[in-house]
Formats: C-alpha cells, structure tokens, sequence
C-alpha cells in the first residue's frame, strides 16, 4: 500500500478478500489471486476511504509481479488520499412529487457531518425508491457536488426527475421449468393494470425468495415500445433442487451420536406443497415422522398441514431424573397471515403415551405413575402468533422475530402451557451484528389434576445458559437430578462478528455471548438465575451446521452439573 498515511496498512487490508495465507485460506482460497477479486478489493478500497470523507482520494497504478519461482504474487497499490471533506448544505430541487418534508426525511447526509459515499449513494437510492412507490418507475435523483477545496466542504444539490408515471401492462415468470407460474403468481403483491409500485415489486421477489424453491430471483422493468406511460414486469427465476434423500450423521454434547435419515420434498411436483418422512435415530431421542403442508390450502394464503409421528424418549442419560416415554401421535395444523410479516397457526394433536419410571426416578415420579398410571392418551390444542422481520433466515443482520404461544390439553392428561420468544437483531457495522432474545414461560395442570413431570420446563445447555450441562439447571431430587419446573425465564446478549481471516465468508461466524436464566417450581425467584459468559463459533458446513461453544459459568452453585464445552453438529437435533 504506497500513498497510506490517514490509516494505517493492517486496517486497509481488511477491506481486502485477497490475502497471505493464513490459518483459514485453506478453507476460504482467498490467497488464491484472480483479477476480478482485486478489481473488487479496488473498489472496495475506494469506498472506504470515500465513505470516511476523502472525496477526492484516487487509485494511480497497481502492479502485480511474479516470483522467480512462479510460485508467490506481489500486489502493490499506489493512491493518493486527498484530503478530508464535511458536508456544507444538501438541498432537493426538481419535481419532488412528493411532500418535500417527506423526502428530506431520506437524506442521510446533514451539514457538518463528513462526507461518505454510501450515505450519498443510500440517500438517492431511497428518494427514487419513494417516488417508485408512486408510479414513476424511470425516477431519477441525481446529486451534483458544489466542491469548496479551501474550505475543504462539498455541498450538494440533488435535482430529482421522476419522469413519467407509468403502470404495469403485464407481469412475466421466466426460468420456472419445474415449478408452476401459480405457485410464484400467488406472491406477487404488484398487480397486472395498477400503478407501478416499486416497493410492492421488491416485496413480490422477497416473497417469492422465501420459498426456497429458488437459488436465485431477479427482477427487471422493461418499457413498453410505444407507450410510455407502460412498463412490463418480468421475474427470472432459477431454480433450485427441492428434494433430498439424506443421510446423516450428528454429533452433539447432548445426544452423543445420532443417525438420521430423511426423504424430503419441499415442492412436490412444483405445486409449492412441502411433504417430509424422518427417521432419527440418537441416545436420548427417537423420532420417526411423517409431515405435509400446503402454505396455500386458500387462495387467500391460509396453510394446512398435518405430521404423524412415533417418539421414545430415554432421558437416563440426562442430568433429569430417569424416566423413558413412549408416544405415538399426529395432529393437524393451519396458518393464517395477518399480514406480510406476522401469522396466526392453530393445531390440534392427539397422542398415546406410554410412561416408564425407574427404581433411581425421583419420588414426585413415582408418586405420579402411582396416581394416574403409567398409560395415557390425550389431545392438545396449539395457539400461536408470530412475527417476523429478519432480512435473512440464513445469516440474520437486521430485523426480529417474536412468537406468543399456548397449549391446552385435556383426556388423560390435562394442562395448560404458555410461552414468548422475541429476538431482536441489531446491525452496529458492517461486520458486528448484537443480538439480544429471551424466552419466557409458565405451565400448570388443570381440572384438578397437575402438570405432568414430563411436560416441565427445563433448562441449561445450548439455546438457554451455556456453560452448564443440558437440561440440568432448576429444583433438583434427592440424588442432584433436575426435575424441571413450570416457570422458565432465560435470556441472552450475543455480538455476531465474522471469522479473523475469513471476514467475506458468511458460512463462518464467531459471537462473544451472555447467558441468564433457569426454571423454577412455583415462581420466579431472581437470585436463583445463572450466569455464564463466553464464545461461540457457527459453521454451515456442507454437511450440516456445526455449533461450538465454550463458556465460564459467572456464579455457579456447588450443586450445579458445569460444562464448559458443548457442540453440535450434523443435522436432525
């Protein structure tokens, strides 16, 4: 880096996905050199120093030489920074359309602050975006710079040309080979005749990218030759394969090994419709299922779906007290959207269960089996609302999800259980991500009968406190096995950042974590809450997503089951 002297080299090489080798360009290649990578590194360098106030900064010359050996590349840049620039004055001027107040609400550039490029670049990207949402598909909000190089200051005047108001004659799928032109129609929210809506137009590719049905989703507005006032609309799709057979192996701190198999298809005969067969085979959990949904059993958008499954659970190797459950059940389940971002999911399960308890099982599970058997059969009642806002389901940066839910139950069994879930993400830069969720719930048992043992609350683990053993946080029995309880509180405070040395590669992921929370057995006690602290690394590998995490337990009690390392990987958990 020849011309460097605002920053320093080590800072801007961030900025670069070429690299040395380092201990994970293995993985990455990202020392591996091509020209279209520096072409983008360049611009990328560019960026930053424009986005910090250096208007006038210029890249002279790069040279890329060869060793003798024809082994190692030398890239060496020469630019000049310039100097640093604040921003005097921004004003709108041209036919706004819309209100002018409205409008300057989107500029993200203020006089006095230093000029950034991307805020420029934001600024007239949503000015003609808001005028999009109107009609006008061809807006135009060109900034043109006034430069004060001894004040060194810029002002800018934004002159907006929103062109003619045009509507969409005609809506077009391209690329859909498999997948029916309903199944993607069904998303759009731009209608054919209406007024171009640019917004409703992204809203339609997001919809439609959220099938997962697709790899890839495009979209472009073409002119109408000889109207003007008439755009076409066309969505290139590229599908993806939507159906798996897999086999599978996971590892996790919990069920040591686990074999999965599973047959999946997600888009049966391109009608959209999803139908799974599970089979999942570990030492705590055996599961074998079978699920379908049809996200549009209306064509106003409701879901219907059903699962059957068989699930014996062997909790002996648990910090619980020892029990085993046997249980074979199905259900129904329907979904209704309130709006773009929330639904509403109700379901009704019926089940059989079959109880085993062992000679070393707490007295409260004897006494229960003693009571009302070892036998059952019940059904259940599932409310639920959710919303959610993430731009991503993969690698989260902004947006939250919360879910609201409640259980009813009655037969043989008779209980009531509710819980929330909120997570909230937060993008600090480009690279840091804060996430804070939390989880709260409450159950009991009903017409005069209590809850039972096996529909408690646990926690501890990975998903609630890590650093102490799963399962094993609340009241525990005689023998120091967790017995649950039907209150659980639990929260936790995470800074996502990317992996050192693969900073491009969203599939790697480290997050600085904070956990709190336990369960209780008949209210909330405050003192009684763990602590823990400490890092996480997330891998979606191509064969399946590994979860790593070390963590220091911040006030442990003597009674407490500790494990400071727990991981999973493989999938079916």
């Amino acid at each position: 880096m020849v011309g460097a002297r605002a920053f320093s080299e080590r800072e801007l090489l961030k900025e670069f996905v070429l690299r040395t080798p380092g201990w994970l360009t293995w993985y990455t290649k990202h020392d591996r050199y091509s020209r279209e990578k520096l072409s983008a590194d360049l611009e990328n360098l560019r960026s930053f120093y424009q986005n910090r106030g250096y208007l006038d900064f210029s890249i002279e010359s790069t040279q890329v030489s060869i060793s003798p050996d024809r082994r190692d590349i030398y890239i060496t840049v020469n630019f000049t920074e310039g100097e640093k620039y604040s921003v005097s004055k921004v004003e709108l001027t041209g036919n706004l359309i819309a209100p002018r107040p409205e409008l300057e609400k989107l500029v993200q550039l203020k006089p006095g602050d230093v000029f950034s490029r991307a805020k420029l670049t934001a600024t007239t990207k949503a000015i003609a975006d808001r005028l999009g949402n109107e009609g006008y598909a061809f807006a135009n909000a060109n900034a043109i710079p006034e430069v004060d190089k001894d004040k060194r200051s810029v002002a800018f005047n934004i002159a907006v040309d929103p062109g003619r108001r045009v509507y969409v004659r005609r809506i077009d799928v391209a690329g859909n080979a498999k997948t029916r032109d309903e199944v993607i129609r069904r998303e759009m929210r731009q209608l054919e005749g209406a007024y171009y809506d640019a917004s409703k137009i992204q809203l339609s590719r997001r919809r439609i990218d959220r099938t997962q049905y697709f790899s890839e989703v495009n979209v472009e507005t073409l002119p109408v030759e000889g109207s003007p006032d008439q755009v076409d609309v066309v969505y290139t799709v590229k599908e993806r394969p939507t159906g798996a057979l897999l086999f599978g192996i996971g590892f996790s701190s919990v069920e040591k090994l686990a074999i999965s198999t599973s047959l999946t298809q997600s888009n049966v005969f391109g009608t959209g419709k999803f139908l799974a067969f599970n089979i999942n085979s570990g030492t705590v959990n055996k599961v074998y299922s079978l699920s379908y949904l049809d996200p549009y059993y209306t064509v106003n958008g409701v879901s219907q779906g059903f699962d059957v499954y068989k699930r014996t659970t062997n909790a002996s190797s648990l910090s619980v007290g020892p029990y085993a459950t046997n249980a074979l059940g199905g259900g129904i389940k329907f979904g209704y959207p309130v709006s773009e971002v929330s639904r509403i999911d109700l379901g009704v399960n019926f089940e059989t269960v079959n109880l085993t308890v062992f000679d070393t099982s707490p007295l409260s599970y004897l006494n229960f089996v003693s009571q009302f058997g070892n036998h059952y059969r019940y059904g259940a009642t599932t409310l639920g609302w959710s919303r959610d806002t993430r731009d991503s389901l993969i690698t989260t940066r902004s947006g939250s999800f919360m879910r609201a839910s409640t259980e009813l139950a009655g037969g043989d069994l008779q209980y009531a259980r509710l819980g929330y879930q909120h997570q909230v993400y937060i993008p600090l830069s480009r690279d840091l991500t804060l996430l804070a969720g939390g989880e709260l719930g409450i159950a009991g048992g009903i017409g005069g009968k209590p809850l039972p043992f096996f529909k408690n609350f646990f926690a501890g683990g990975p998903g609630t406190v890590r650093g102490y053993r799963s399962f094993s946080l609340g009241p525990q029995d005689t023998l120091g096995n967790a017995v649950g309880g039907n209150r659980k509180a639990t929260a936790s405070l995470e800074l996502l950042f990317p992996m050192p040395g693969a900073a491009q590669d969203p599939s790697l992921r480290l997050a600085w974590f904070v956990d709190g929370g336990n369960v209780f057995a008949q209210s909330f006690a405050f003192n009684d809450l763990r602590y823990s602290t400490g890092l996480a690394f997330f891998w979606s590998s191509p064969f399946g997503p590994l979860r790593l995490s070390y963590a220091q337990p911040l006030n442990p009690q003597s009674t407490d089951h500790i494990q400071k390392l727990q991981f999973t990987f493989g999938t079916g958990f």
